[in-house]
């Protein structure tokens, strides 16, 4: 009788410390496992075309830290850019955020990873946004600024920005 009463008292423990686990809030931003995006970092500096694919690298820096993290499933790269060529749009079409959300939804993206770099002189500002698809609202942005004209510091910077999304 005795050991029926011990499993009993471990199993009345374990449901209540589930049902408690279920009652705790989750975290603000996303859920362990939800879907995300990341676009190309946009060149928003005055002379463009000195660093013609920074946006592609800095994304994918961004890209592998999200992967490491395991917060998220990382929608490919590739995913998109076939999404993109079967709906035949163009840059003209992916200016407009909200085409971006739409293209996020229908590949089943919870989250959407945009921003932009901007280069002036010896400094580097980078500016991410964590965008929720499916109400196109903001959840988290970051900025950061980097005083080098060294390409691996700015790689370096989008990584630990990515670790604050």
């Amino acid at each position: 009788m005795k050991p029926k009463k011990i499993l009993l008292g471990i199993l009345i423990t374990f449901s209540l410390v589930v049902l408690l686990m279920g009652c705790a809030s989750r975290p603000s931003v996303g859920e362990k496992g939800s879907s995300i995006a990341v676009w190309d970092l946009d060149d928003l500096s005055l002379s463009k075309g000195v660093w013609p694919d920074l946006g592609d690298i800095l994304s994918s820096q961004i890209i592998e830290v999200l992967k490491k993290r395991g917060d998220y499933v990382v929608v490919e790269r590739q995913r998109l850019l076939l999404a993109l060529k079967e709906l035949r749009l163009g840059t003209t079409e992916l200016a407009d955020e909200t085409s971006r959300l739409k293209l996020g939804k229908m590949l089943g993206a919870r989250w959407m990873v945009f921003g932009g770099y901007q280069i002036i002189g010896d400094k580097m500002r980078l500016d991410l946004r964590l965008v929720e698809v499916e109400t196109g609202k903001i959840k988290k942005a970051v900025h950061r600024i980097a005083s080098s004209t060294n390409l691996q510091e700015w790689i370096d910077m989008a990584g630990r920005a990515a670790e604050e999304l």
